[in-house]
């Protein structure tokens, strides 16, 4: 809190560097003009021209952009002065590796790449601990924010019963694709492709269900909240039916557990859209503890569930790489993390989207093969399971039928070492 005020009695610059320059990177550039102390030393990118032209399409003056450093690896840019690293690559693998070399450099990194850290989060996070570090979340993407409100709950002595985000989810969109994923938006190819710049596989990850199962796992692993037996459920739920309904079934509501996380869509079955939907933003329930609160939140006009022991409060939007800068300020200013995974609670498995045949490589999150599902670590490695996010390149070596489980086993993997020793590392936790 009070960073603005803090940011005002600051002298210098926060160097920073971005890995990756896509759609997060240049809602965060579309906001740089406005931003003080914050200094953009290199940007990572295999496409440089690309990038530049993102600069450039973003707000950024010629002038601007021709400081800035731009490379194609992160081996070209670790030794600069740069005190945070923004790893925004959205590949698990590959992030993984980033985060690990800019750690052992001892320096900060805020993870854009939500899927390194549901894949090899907690290992990187304990890292970063021992090399006395910050590997954070980023602000503006959805985990962080429901984790704010966790944190603003707790710390005031509420219990967290349900937290989660809405999302526009249909049962039939888990078998979408990026060549399907434009027609669920109600946009043309052109519209999102080339005039917006939108990337098709990653906008079919938030439609197929994909980002929900990753995004909540780590909200999971972050807050020490449970997942459901049999995966997220997307009830379509409104605003001001959350206190009532994201409760225990006990209770009359529809979680499993006191205590877990869950997503809520903006359609019916029917594909309509429900009444005061929470499609782009965030949510807590919390529970009265005694008599009194429970009065305090009649009182006070608060939303409840018919018992007046369960209340609710939401986020309705989330502005993305605008808000990224929240992330930067806190760690430069209060040595703080935006969220970072604190448990290796869940994970995400591997579903098939398709028959697989022998020889196929699978193509990673929000593509064609597979699909991601929440699951508890414990499953994830007692029955051996793959990990969502080490699909991407993975070779079949047995035929799968859709809907099954891919097992580890059902796949040649080719692992950076990093990676492999984090996963062991998570594994050894249970």
């Amino acid at each position: 809190m009070y960073l603005n005020t803090k940011l005002e009695e600051f002298d210098g610059n926060i160097n920073v560097a971005f890995i990756g320059c896509g759609k997060f990177i240049s809602m965060f550039l579309s906001q740089y003009n406005h931003l003080k102390k914050i200094k953009i030393d290199t940007i990572v990118d295999l496409k440089i021209e690309q990038a530049k032209k993102n600069c450039l399409n973003s707000g950024l003056s010629e002038g601007t952009i021709n400081k800035i450093n731009f490379v194609n690896s992160i081996d070209e840019a670790i030794d600069r002065d740069i005190e945070i690293f923004i790893e925004a690559t959205g590949n698990p693998i590959i992030g993984t590796v980033h985060a690990y070399k800019i750690i052992k450099k001892k320096k900060h990194v805020i993870l854009v790449n939500v899927e390194a850290d549901v894949t090899c989060g907690k290992y990187l996070s304990d890292l970063a601990k021992e090399n006395n570090v910050i590997c954070s979340m980023a602000y503006g993407d959805q985990p962080s924010l429901i984790l704010e409100q966790i944190e603003w709950a707790r710390l005031n002595g509420f219990f967290v019963v349900c937290a989660g985000k809405g999302t526009k989810y249909h049962p039939t969109f888990e078998y979408s694709t990026p060549d399907t994923v434009w027609e669920h938006y109600g946009l043309s190819k052109k519209r999102a492709e080339v005039e917006s710049g939108m990337n098709p596989k990653m906008f079919n990850s938030f439609l197929c269900g994909d980002k929900s199962a990753i995004e909540m796992c780590a909200v999971s692993n972050a807050a020490n909240l449970k997942c459901p037996s049999n995966g997220l459920t997307f009830p379509p739920v409104g605003v001001y039916d959350i206190a009532k309904n994201l409760i225990p079934k006990s209770e009359g509501g529809l979680i499993e557990y006191e205590g877990q996380v869950e997503v809520i869509s903006s359609i019916d079955l029917d594909k309509k859209v429900i009444q005061n939907d929470l499609r782009w933003g965030v949510y807590i329930v919390i529970k009265a503890q005694n008599q009194y609160v429970k009065n305090c939140f009649k009182d006070y006009g608060m939303v409840t569930d018919s018992s007046g022991n369960y209340s609710a409060i939401w986020r309705p939007y989330h502005y993305i790489g605008l808000e990224l800068a929240q992330s930067i300020y806190s760690i430069a200013l209060d040595n703080k993390a935006t969220g970072f995974t604190k448990k290796y609670n869940a994970d995400v498995a591997t579903y098939a989207k398709k028959d697989l045949k022998i020889g196929e490589k699978l193509d990673g999150e929000g593509g064609f093969c597979s699909r991601g599902k929440l699951i508890t670590s414990k499953k994830s490695k007692e029955e051996k399971i793959l990990p969502l996010g080490l699909t991407e390149g993975a070779e079949v070596i047995k035929n799968i039928k859709k809907d099954e489980v891919v097992k580890i086993s059902d796949v040649k993997l080719n692992l950076p070492k990093e990676v492999t020793k984090a996963r062991e590392y998570q594994y050894n936790l249970i």
